[in-house]
């Protein structure tokens, strides 16, 4: 490590897919080193959104402060880069104050935003927005996503031909600087300001299908429906950013009649296992992270706090 490396200040994150137990676990071992929680998470971002994005509950809340959570109206387009610009105000107010940070989240793409931050990208052109996603939906996907792969067949490798969103905003870029954006990524990424310890969590998969089907049932439980129904009853567009994830863009569609509640709750499963899978994807092409599984959680949670320890030791 070098000098700058040293200097910089240190922050520990606790990463993986959704369903692992990220909340639960992370609130124990802040509880065990003394940090508040900034929270990782491009959906607990928004306000009213809590049951389909797990939100830690208000008695959770209440034991160790959490941040970066319900900060934006659902209709707010709240981009990584604008996530690293506040997250980053927070964690530097809090070390500054003496306390200590845990990152707790699944979003790669924020936890990426935060510690390697992004090049300065041209703001969103709304007319050529709208213009790729309408050709998205009349010619698919695929055609937007085999055009991105001729002019930037780097970024197009990374993008699933399925996340219009990002495939969209690859697009837009190209358009308006003439530059692929994995090119412009590469040349103007500086250095993170802190310095990250990666743990990742990760459990048996046997083990994680069934906390992801009772995550679920317990979502329904819980009123995922009415949840929905009120955020559209406020005048929230069911075509947002925001209500296009998991859990949310099933219910929308059975409230449209699209299907019955027992196929959208088997449907929410089938997408959440799915996008588990692609979240681990992407945080193991995360370089240096120190993985436990939570199949044995009282083993893995003490060498994770010991670990933490050790590391925070030299600036706290």
């Amino acid at each position: 490590m070098s000098l700058s490396q040293d200097l910089t200040p240190r922050v520990a994150v606790i990463m993986g897919p959704t369903g692992v137990g990220k909340t639960e676990v992370g609130i124990e071992i802040a509880q065990k080193i003394g940090a508040e929680i900034v929270s990782a998470d491009s959906r607990q971002i928004y306000k009213y959104m809590d049951i389909g994005t797990a939100k830690p509950s208000p008695e959770q809340r209440s034991t160790v402060a959490h941040w970066m959570i319900d900060c934006v109206e659902p209709d707010v387009d709240y981009s990584a880069a604008r996530y690293s610009q506040d997250a980053t105000q927070v964690i530097r107010r809090l070390l500054s104050q003496r306390r200590r940070v845990l990152i707790v989240g699944g979003s790669g793409l924020y936890i990426q935003a935060l510690f390697d931050r992004f090049f300065p990208a041209p703001p969103a052109n709304p007319g050529l927005r709208k213009r790729l996603a309408e050709e998205a939906r009349v010619l698919g996907s695929q055609t937007l996503h085999s055009r991105l792969t001729q002019v930037d067949p780097e970024a197009a490798h990374r993008i699933h031909p399925h996340d219009i969103k990002r495939v969209v905003r690859a697009l837009e870029i190209y358009e308006l600087t003439g530059t692929p954006i994995s090119r412009l990524q590469t040349e103007h990424t500086p250095e993170s300001g802190f310095t990250p310890l990666y743990i990742g969590l990760t459990r048996e998969r046997k083990e994680m299908r069934m906390r992801i089907e009772k995550r679920v049932d317990g979502m329904i439980g819980k009123g995922l429906v009415d949840e929905v129904s009120k955020i559209l009853a406020m005048g929230y567009s069911p075509d947002l950013n925001s209500l296009n994830t998991v859990g949310y863009r099933e219910t929308i569609q059975y409230l449209r009649g699209g299907r019955s509640l027992d196929e959208t709750i088997a449907l929410i499963k089938k997408n959440t296992r799915a996008y588990g899978k692609r979240q681990l994807t992407w945080l193991r092409k995360v370089p240096n992270v120190e993985w436990e599984n939570l199949s044995d959680s009282d083993l893995a949670i003490s060498r994770t706090v010991k670990r933490i320890n050790e590391f925070l030791h030299c600036v706290n």
